[in-house]
């Protein structure tokens, strides 16, 4: 897969059939028009592309709207490649592309890309303040000389899938029903991190994360996780909140791994949320603390992941 980052600079020999949209997190309706995109291309001897900003466009237009993230770019990359996608264009969202026009955007696809085909959902708005839309990508098709491919959008059980409804079900501490919209766990990754050292004196030694704070995170509370780490997956019990039993003081997202006794501080774990358990509870005691980690545990351990 070749991944550039081309602001409409470079001319493409190839034909290519290209994917349009925001594509944040890539959930099952963005997955559904990338596997058309790499159907349609194959089909037509062609190249599969995936149009994607580097940034959110709101980091620009708006940054005190921008919404947290879903999904890091790399991750984003990993999983076009494993869709089979030929070409990714991570585009900078800046200044001066907010200024071109839906026609200008339109053209340059065809006059630079070699666009001969281009998929998008049924609500893609583009361009200038939005204003390009299906019915002007529609109406110049015909006068360009591309074919344009207009996804519905895609349900599970009865629930339309929506980058804005995955990330209200993860603020509610809703993984589960994420999971399903989103066609894979939540995750959160980052190094590992020093922190208190208060688990290891009651059998309950724990990682720290230093999260990238521009991620999304569940809802605080206690939840099953794995983790990912070295190749090997490993059941958890992770603590998103303040631990207020200790005082904790600032947020913190923080993991106990079964079967687990490695120091792996500075080295990058990868959190995925599977259920939550629990909210967080300040106890009277360490000792009822304990008593509650010790049947969280049994918990996780009978869970199948």
């Amino acid at each position: 897969m070749l991944i550039i980052k081309d602001n409409f600079k470079t001319k493409l020999e190839s034909p290519t059939y290209i994917a349009l949209g925001n594509f944040d997190g890539l959930h099952l309706g963005h997955m559904s028009l990338i596997d058309k995109t790499v159907k349609l291309a194959k089909e037509n001897n062609a190249k599969s592309m995936v149009y994607i900003f580097e940034n959110h466009p709101l980091t620009i237009i708006n940054p005190e709207i921008s919404p947290k993230l879903i999904m890091s770019n790399k991750t984003k990359i990993k999983l076009l490649e494993d869709s089979g996608i030929d070409i990714v264009n991570l585009v900078s969202f800046d200044k001066e592309f907010m200024k071109i026009t839906p026609e200008e955007f339109i053209k340059n696809m065809v006059n630079f890309y070699n666009a001969k085909g281009i998929i998008i959902g049924f609500n893609y708005r583009f361009g200038y303040k939005n204003l390009g839309d299906v019915e002007m990508l529609q109406r110049y098709s015909s006068i360009l000389g591309y074919k344009l491919y207009i996804c519905e959008a895609v349900s599970k059980n009865h629930e339309v899938v929506s980058s804005s409804k995955i990330r209200h079900l993860i603020a509610e501490g809703d993984v589960v029903k994420a999971r399903l919209l989103l066609g894979r766990p939540i995750s959160a990754t980052g190094e590992v991190i020093r922190g208190k050292q208060l688990g290891r004196t009651i059998g309950f030694p724990t990682v720290n994360l230093n999260y990238n704070k521009g991620y999304i995170l569940p809802k605080g509370g206690v939840y099953f996780t794995t983790i990912e780490y070295d190749g090997v997956l490993y059941k958890a019990i992770t603590n998103i909140g303040y631990n207020p039993t200790v005082e904790g003081g600032k947020l913190s997202v923080e993991t106990y791994i079964l079967g687990f006794d490695k120091q792996i501080y500075d080295e990058v774990i990868k959190i995925n949320f599977i259920k939550r358990i629990r909210d967080e509870v300040k106890f009277d005691t360490i000792e009822n603390l304990k008593n509650q980690l010790e049947k969280d545990k049994r918990y996780v351990y009978n869970q199948k992941i």
